[in-house]
């Protein structure tokens, strides 16, 4: 694939994820995912502690 096709591919794909919002209404979900996506990032060092902790509580 060209670079013109990769970016029709691209423009093809968010034209189906924008679906039924309409441009003022993006934030309301943009900003959310965001929001979510950083905290998985920020968060992703103490996954596996998080899980390890949970495990142990379960026992209880």
């Amino acid at each position: 694939m060209n670079f013109k096709e990769n970016a029709n591919f691209i423009w093809s794909i968010a034209d189906l994820l924008r679906g039924d919002y309409k441009q003022s209404e993006y934030g309301r979900v943009i900003l959310p995912l965001t929001v979510l996506r950083r905290l998985d990032c920020v968060l992703e060092p103490t996954k596996e502690a998080v899980f390890a902790y949970l495990s142990q509580i379960k026992r209880l």
